[in-house]
């Protein structure tokens, strides 16, 4: 069974209303990349996407030093939610304290959704210059991370608000009829930890140049040790040559573990 947006109407659940993220306090950041498109490119896949890296930070650290659940794979821990998951090795691992998400094309101050501590499979698969000015933006293949999922009221909850949102920030603007998704499953990682999952896609995105097109997303909501609810997330595009299939996208949802206490809960 699938859901789907219907015209004048948000769907079931309503549509999330995701809260602009804050720099915690003592800690500063500096934006090093926001891509505005136009109405040029409206409708392709380059969404408008903001990446915000703690000034004066070290390279990010290539793994954790705790041992995958996966041998060769690289383990991706996000202190600030107590959360860990592994990647394949071809993925880069960008640093906790990296926030990486997705904008409103009509309004780039708006916020849709994004995570931190992100992973990224094939950063640079697809590159454009947008709007012709030349700044080049980078569409990646695929991408997972970690959120806050404060104020929802179980897991379930928290997987089907934020997998369509993620379809639609990253591929479906400014179309949410193109965007369906199941209902929620239940499941337990590799380590125990019991949560669910929605499967979320899009179906008829333009293409309106090369970068565009249809995407994915699986997020699956749990809580952390202190009892706070987080929501993982993986996304990526579909129909493509190398696109990341269901397969090694549950694989990689099967290690999502805890990683010690949560530094602190906040929406992101």
């Amino acid at each position: 069974m699938q859901n789907q947006y219907q015209q004048g109407e948000f769907g079931p659940p309503a549509w999330p209303q995701e809260p602009q993220p804050q720099p915690p306090k003592g800690r500063r950041r500096t934006v090093i990349g926001i891509c505005v498109l136009t109405a040029v490119a409206v409708a392709a896949a380059v969404t408008a996407v903001v990446v915000v890296r703690q000034k004066d930070e070290g390279p990010p650290p290539v793994s954790d030093p705790s041992k995958p659940l996966v041998a060769g794979w690289k383990t991706v821990v996000n202190p600030e939610h107590g959360t860990a998951f592994d990647v394949p090795p071809d993925w880069e691992v960008l640093a906790p304290s990296v926030f990486s998400g997705h904008t409103d094309r009509k309004d780039p101050d708006k916020l849709l959704i994004g995570h931190t501590a992100p992973a990224f499979y094939k950063s640079k698969w697809c590159s454009i210059d947008a709007d012709g000015d030349g700044r080049i933006t980078d569409v990646k293949l695929g991408g997972a991370g970690t959120k806050g999922a404060e104020g929802a009221k179980d897991t379930a909850e928290i997987a089907e608000k934020n997998a369509p949102t993620w379809v639609y920030a990253a591929y479906a603007q400014p179309d949410k009829s193109l965007v369906t998704w199941d209902k929620p499953v239940k499941y337990r990682t590799k380590s125990g930890v019991e949560g669910t999952y929605v499967k979320a896609r899009s179906a008829g995105v333009k293409q309106t140049d090369r970068c565009a097109g249809d995407g994915q997303a699986i997020v699956f909501g749990f809580k952390n040790s202190k009892g706070g609810f987080v929501a993982w997330n993986f996304y990526g595009r579909t129909g493509v040559p190398g696109a990341v299939g269901d397969d090694l996208v549950m694989r990689i949802l099967s290690t999502v573990r805890l990683s010690g206490d949560p530094k602190e809960q906040t929406p992101m």
